[in-house]
């Protein structure tokens, strides 16, 4: 994974929490759970980044 995509992930991360506090603080339910769900989708783009560079991690030792 590169050093672009973990930021990237991190901000949306970042950005989510950020939503989920400013609904909870304002009474907004769609907000808090748009909040929720850009941090959950950037938990997933995290982890399948991470699956891929395992694959290649794997695919690489069999090749030695």
């Amino acid at each position: 994974m590169g050093m672009d995509d973990k930021a990237s992930h991190k901000g949306e991360d970042l950005k989510g929490k950020a939503k989920e506090r400013t609904g909870k603080a304002t009474g907004n339910k769609r907000l808090e759970g748009e909040g929720k769900d850009d941090q959950k989708k950037a938990s997933m783009k995290g982890a399948g980044e991470k699956a891929k560079g395992a694959a290649k991690d794997a695919k690489d030792a069999f090749k030695k």
